[in-house]
């Protein structure tokens, strides 16, 4: 039975019909079926067509003898095989119990004639000669039993996999699998993960001394971060310290076209791993399956629901004594099932933050104990300049530091290697083949030394790192700043700079050039966003005052996330005005420091319209040229 979609209503399959990929191999099969046996007529024909060799009488043959024509004579039972001069074969025939000398002396050929002839007798037998005797027969007969084998085997298969459709399909790694096992120890930085999670491997280690006391383990557990801070990694480690069986699946892997499937994988699943146990189930993206019911989102999908159902039927039908353990992970808790999250199912929720600095760089010493450094590698360094990122992206930046040494045929990784990964990462490759003409290299020059000048003059925003108008992914140019150490808060103060600092390119093309171009609109989409979130997300809006009139993902936080909006028109109104207020602040502020600092705008964008970039050190001996003290993060101190 498919999907009770309207449109699929009157395309209902019957029960019995094969599978479109069990359909196609049968077809498949069974044209190479048939040309194989044509292949094979043909090479026989040929084979037996090229033996066709020309046939005279006892007379003549006897004749050729006289004449000395004939080179050779080969008998073959009543066959007479004579090979000429002219190396021509000819074939006659005889009785098979009369000799050769009896047959051609009754035709007058003399015993010294017949000397001269190479005579031999070829007497046909064993295997080879049956073989080629039965071959028109025992070919076609062999050609259907195989053929029918074949055929065969594809039914077959094709009812296998009918059976097996409903069969979980997680792949399960072993206690005992060295290669692909991961503990603790592997896994850097998460401690306070690590030592929630440590007392469910203790609980698989040891499940009586909870047990004796009263105990009862959590059936689940939700790892909640965001994407690649190594909720899966953390999931393994607690099977490779507990030595327990994994059984890994996707959410998505659930749900197929044919309803009711999803639920009999999660029936087939459960019931392997208790089989198994001790064991972990790990359900990886579960909000694919584990979105809220009813609330149309997800399209209403009747078999994600069926399948979520058995989800919550299975976790409540686990007895304290099974010893299997479901863990699951997701970068969206807030559009999961309230029923998920109740206590019995998954009751404990553990949060896994993104790295902060220590722990970047204990991450970046795992994934560099297979690469060769050279002498200047400094990885305090690269941790610094590398506030936000995931455990995921700094493999991706020691793995492209490996590649740029690779690249430019160097046996070790060198500190530039990495620096330059960062932005890699970052922002993308550079794009050198991207050549500006003179009027955009300009523009981009004094756009980006716009950015720089004010984010160098306010007082709350980062210091500059980089600034460059090579073109990196979608962007001419860029500016490149980093933290003075890593936020977990950011202030009111700190978002209005950050602000000004975005639309320091639009009002310093404006100033200089009289003109706007499309370069700024990102800056303006990025400023403009994080405004309105100011003011409807975080409270910073005096006329508005303290109401959160959006949730984290940018929609109403009334009607679980539907766009409908549960404020009146006037409050919108309102809100458009905070936010235009607050980009006009801005722009002023950006407007004003770039009037003061006219000279060392020029500076600076002379400078990168000469060189490109600029580092750090050099931008920053820039700024105290011109009477500016430079911001002091812990990389520079």
């Amino acid at each position: 039975m498919t999907k009770t979609n309207k449109k699929d209503k009157n395309k209902k399959k019957p029960a019995g019909k094969m599978p479109p990929n069990i359909k196609g191999s049968f077809l498949g099969n069974f044209i190479a079926s048939v040309l194989i046996l044509f292949l094979t007529i043909s090479i026989y024909s040929y084979l037996g067509g090229s033996r066709v060799n020309e046939k005279i009488s006892i007379s003549e043959l006897a004749k050729a003898v006289e004449f000395g024509d004939v080179k050779s004579i080969t008998v073959k039972s009543g066959s007479i095989e004579a090979v000429f001069v002219d190396d021509t074969t000819k074939i006659s025939t005889k009785e098979e119990t009369s000799g050769i000398e009896e047959v051609l002396s009754a035709y007058g050929v003399t015993t010294e004639q017949l000397s001269k002839v190479d005579i031999s007798v070829d007497r046909e037998g064993g295997f080879l000669y049956w073989l080629i005797s039965l071959s028109p027969i025992l070919f076609p007969i062999l050609f259907i039993v195989v053929f029918l084998w074949i055929m065969t085997r594809q039914v077959k298969g094709a009812g296998m996999q009918a059976f097996s459709f409903g069969q979980s399909r997680a792949r399960l790694t072993a206690p005992d699998d060295q290669k692909q096992r991961v503990t603790f120890k592997d896994v850097a930085g998460c401690k306070e993960a690590k030592e929630e999670l440590s007392e469910i491997v203790d609980f698989l280690k040891n499940p009586k001394k909870f047990f004796e006391v009263g105990a009862r383990i959590p059936k689940g557990i939700l790892l909640m971060g965001a994407p690649g801070t190594g909720k899966t990694l953390l999931a393994r480690a607690v099977a490779g310290e507990a030595g327990v069986a994994f059984f890994s699946i996707s959410g998505s892997e659930f749900v197929e076209m044919f309803v009711g499937v999803g639920a009999s994988r999660v029936r087939d699943l459960f019931q392997t791993a208790k089989k198994a146990a001790p064991a972990i189930i790990f359900m990886d993206e579960i909000d694919a399956v584990g979105r809220v019911r009813g609330g149309g989102l997800g399209g209403g999908n009747d078999e994600r629901e069926q399948t979520l159902n058995q989800i919550l039927v299975e976790m409540d039908g686990f007895e304290p004594t099974e010893k299997v353990v479901v863990m699951a992970a997701t970068n969206r808790p807030d559009v999961l099932d309230p029923a998920l999250l109740r206590p019995g199912r998954f009751d404990r929720r553990v949060t896994i933050d993104l790295p902060d600095r220590s722990d970047r760089e204990e991450i970046l010493k795992i994934h560099s104990k297979s690469k060769p450094f050279a002498e200047d590698v400094d990885l305090t360094v690269v941790a610094e300049r590398t506030p936000g990122f995931s455990g995921a992206d700094l493999y991706s930046l020691m793995n492209e530091g490996a590649i740029l040494a690779a690249r430019e045929n160097r046996t070790k990784i060198a500190q530039f290697d990495l620096i330059r990964s960062i932005e890699k990462v970052m922002l993308g490759p550079e794009r050198r083949s991207h050549v500006l003409s003179k009027k955009e290299k300009e523009i981009t020059a004094y756009h980006e030394a716009g950015h720089a000048l004010v984010a160098s003059v306010l007082p709350y925003t980062d210091p500059v790192h980089k600034i460059s108008i090579i073109s990196r992914g979608r962007a001419a140019g860029y500016t490149l700043k980093l933290p003075i150490e890593d936020k977990k808060l950011q202030s009111k103060n700190e978002f209005l700079d950050d602000i000004a600092m975005s639309l320091g390119g639009y009002v310093a093309e404006k100033i200089i050039f009289g003109d706007l171009t499309t370069g700024p609109s990102n800056d303006l989409q990025v400023a403009t966003a994080l405004a309105r979130d100011m003011v409807t997300k975080y409270g910073m809006s005096e006329n508005v005052g303290p109401m959160a009139l959006e949730g984290s993902n940018g929609k109403t936080i009334f009607g679980r996330g539907l766009n409908e909006k549960e404020y009146s028109e006037q409050v919108s109104s309102v809100i458009d005005k905070e936010v235009s207020r607050i980009m006009k602040e801005a722009h002023d502020k950006a407007e004003k420091i770039i009037n003061e600092h006219r000279p060392l705008l020029d500076t600076i964008a002379k400078r990168l319209i000469e060189k490109e970039s600029i580092e750090r050190d050099e931008f920053d001996s820039i700024l105290v040229a011109n009477g500016i003290q430079p911001k002091i993060s812990e990389a520079s101190s």
